[in-house]
């Protein structure tokens, strides 16, 4: 007998040290008892106060305000054509000179090359002519005038007279003009061969395809361009279903590669009405000032087309939560207690997001630690 009792001791205490440990268990904090992070409530999530998710959870008020959509379009630098010149041989000949090199800077009327003319000669020996039939029709029609009042001729030797005298002068005149156009100078003297061509305009010679020389005896070929680059242009490849959003008049910031700590602002000067057949792309032209020389045609550059939109609301980034097809935010409806609501985007604003649909004056979202809830 006394064996058994003995052999029953340790069963006892064993049961008796279970049931201490669970009633210790049910008056821990850690245990069953423990406070929920999370309490849903008719659709509505509320945070007990007690609960580690309120030290996670930042709140902020919506912002609204009106923030123009930057549209980012690959460019080119381009010369402005309206400050481009090609340079052509106004007769056929021989370069006898030239008077400048490929990069050349040069100002207007500056001598870039002389041609020896065998019709820059005939040119001025029409001239010459003419001069001489003009000084000879004067003479005449001042005798005709002469005998005429003396009373010695008839009426129709005088307009005879007249008549030579206007179409000598008449043909004067188209000798001299044509010599002008063909840049002969007053102290140039007639039998002159050669022809000096100047420039039109100040800027850089940008293309050069002759030489001393050489013969130019297509009259539409290019001899040398000019092309003042104080001011450029920026072509701008807009998509497709971007091109309504670009509009002439728009503020621009341009940034190049070749100055990645430079900005350059200007505004949208043209807007071509023809897509590119092969990139299907719009081409919009800003104009930049260029005084320094910095940008320099086919350099490659970034357009920022800063797009004017309607007042929105912006949050965060990471208010955003991912449902399935829909976008959602939660938004506090008291204190501690949130509602999901679902919001339509607009454009990218990098940090921020615009809404377009979905939130109204006054909220206020979570704007961290939102899947916490969400989970």
């Amino acid at each position: 007998m006394s064996f058994r009792l003995i052999d029953s001791l340790p069963r006892v205490s064993l049961a008796v040290a279970l049931t201490l440990l669970m009633a210790a268990c049910t008056n821990t904090p850690g245990g069953a008892a423990d406070a929920p992070a999370v309490v849903a409530d008719h659709g509505v999530l509320r945070i007990p106060e007690k609960s580690p998710l309120r030290s996670r959870i930042k709140v902020a008020p919506v912002e609204w305000r009106e923030t123009p959509h930057v549209l980012i379009a690959p460019a080119v630098v381009e010369a402005d054509p309206a400050r481009t010149v090609n340079i052509l041989a106004p007769l056929t000949g021989r370069v006898v000179e030239l008077k400048v090199g490929l990069g050349a800077q040069v100002t207007r009327g500056q001598l870039l090359a002389v041609i020896a003319s065998g019709d820059f000669a005939q040119a001025q020996s029409d001239a010459t002519k003419a001069a001489d039939v003009l000084g000879l029709a004067k003479k005449s029609l001042e005798r005709a005038q002469g005998v005429k009042d003396a009373g010695g001729s008839a009426q129709k030797d005088l307009e005879a007279a007249q008549s030579a005298y206007v179409q000598a002068q008449a043909e004067a005149t188209r000798a001299q003009t044509r010599l002008a156009v063909l840049g002969a100078s007053t102290h140039d003297k007639g039998g002159s061969r050669r022809i000096e061509i100047t420039a039109p305009q100040s800027g850089t010679v940008t293309t050069l395809a002759t030489a001393a020389g050489a013969y130019a005896n297509d009259p539409n070929a290019v001899l040398m361009t000019v092309t003042n680059l104080d001011h450029v242009w920026i072509t701008a490849n807009v998509a497709e279903n971007e091109a309504a959003q670009i509009a002439a008049g728009q503020p621009v910031d341009v940034t190049l590669p070749a100055w990645p700590e430079r900005s350059f602002h200007g505004t949208v000067q043209f807007v071509s009405t023809v897509l590119d057949p092969d990139s299907r792309r719009l081409k919009a032209r800003i104009a930049l000032a260029n005084a320094d020389g910095a940008l320099k045609p086919n350099m490659f550059a970034t357009a920022n087309f800063q797009v004017p939109q309607p007042k929105a609301a912006f949050v965060p980034q990471s208010a955003l939560l991912m449902n399935n097809d829909s976008v959602t935010v939660f938004v506090e409806v008291s204190p501690w207690a949130f509602a999901r609501r679902t919001v339509v985007l607009g454009s990218d604003e990098g940090a921020n997001a615009r809404i377009v649909k979905g939130l109204m004056a006054g909220d206020r979202v979570v704007v961290a630690g939102g899947v916490l809830i969400n989970d």
